[in-house]
């Protein structure tokens, strides 16, 4: 599959990458290439985990080949891991956020999931 992505755009948000990206959507629904799992999952809800024990859950608005993403509803996840000073026992605590829009940098990202699809 070739890249239909204007090369001088960020993201693909100028008009000609929108319409070009809106055709591509309706050529074709399959997966040849890793980064068309990500391009099915646009405008749904995804699972992204970060490095440093973060994890995103959000609606995809658009990514590029870099994995840098636009998420909109964010839901943000950090883990801490602390260690009782009597016991040496490790104890997790989770911090959540919400955030309403959110730029990722794609040189974070360990791993995308897709929302589940049922039927």
């Amino acid at each position: 599959m070739k890249r239909l992505i204007h090369p001088t755009c960020c993201l693909g948000w100028c008009k000609r990458c929108c319409i070009i990206m809106s055709l591509q959507q309706q050529t074709t629904n399959t997966v040849e290439e890793p980064l068309d799992l990500i391009r099915l999952s646009l405008d749904e809800r995804i699972y992204v985990k970060m490095r440093n024990d973060r994890e995103l859950r959000g609606r995809l608005h658009a990514y590029d080949q870099h994995l840098n993403m636009i998420l909109g509803d964010v839901e943000e996840t950090v883990t801490t891991v602390e260690i009782d000073e009597e016991t040496y026992e490790e104890i997790y605590k989770s911090t959540k956020r919400n955030i309403p829009m959110l730029f990722v940098r794609g040189d974070g990202v360990v791993l995308v999931a897709p929302p589940l699809r049922v039927g």
